[in-house]
């Protein structure tokens, strides 16, 4: 079954790493795989452009089904393998409500984390404005309160409750990409238990970027938020 998936994919990129821990949950491996550069622009190589028209990362393929859309890919696997590896989709509709919520919540959080730490890589230099970047980093304050909250209440140490699930393979890589980029585990202590919690799980021991592994030391970009 993994020999006929193939995957593209760049190290510390939290897309590319939900795809792999997914593949790890569901003991998938032994899967065609090839790390690119970012800095080399190997994502906009012809072999990458043949699956993924975006020139975006990742790239995945299984048989003749190509799915580049990281969320779509995770889920894809689920369904695909349910009898497989870790089940990843609770069978309480509570949790499973909570998993989906959860899920998709998580894109916004992306989204506001990006915002910040790639504000001058998006903005040109002429249009660059402190008071932007301040919004920017005050909706991320914002966004990561309203976790804490979620992991303050429970209902288990799990986003979506008592086991781990397809929201947790999905958010969690963006959780570890903001304490890379310097997020304050004193400031967010609830963030930085679950954090920690899972850094020994299998499937992400496995899968943690090489490059972090590499390079430890992360950056300061989000520090004071």
């Amino acid at each position: 079954m993994a020999k006929d998936m193939t995957l593209l994919w760049g190290s510390g990129s939290p897309p590319c790493w939900r795809v792999i821990i997914a593949l790890e949950e569901k003991n998938l491996q032994g899967y065609n795989q090839k790390l690119l550069s970012f800095e080399k622009m190997e994502h906009k190589s012809p072999e990458v452009m043949k699956m993924n028209p975006r020139g975006q990362l990742p790239a995945f393929k299984h048989g003749n089904f190509v799915l580049n859309e990281s969320y779509g890919a995770c889920m894809y696997l689920e369904s695909q393998f349910k009898s497989q590896g870790n089940k990843l989709t609770p069978d309480c509709p509570a949790e499973q409500a909570m998993m989906y919520q959860r899920m998709f919540e998580g894109l916004t959080l992306g989204q506001k984390m990006g915002d910040v730490i790639y504000y001058n890589w998006k903005v040109p230099e002429g249009e660059r404005h402190d008071s932007a970047l301040k919004r920017n980093r005050e909706a991320l304050a914002a966004e990561l309160k309203l976790w804490e909250g979620y992991l303050q209440k429970g209902p288990g140490p799990f986003l979506a409750g008592k086991t781990f699930s397809l929201a947790d393979v999905t958010v969690y890589p963006g959780i570890a990409y903001l304490f890379r980029f310097g997020l304050s585990e004193e400031r967010y202590p609830k963030l930085a238990e679950y954090y920690n919690s899972l850094k020994d799980r299998p499937s992400i021991k496995a899968s943690w970027p090489p490059t972090w592994k590499e390079n430890p030391q992360g950056q300061d970009t989000l520090k004071d938020i």
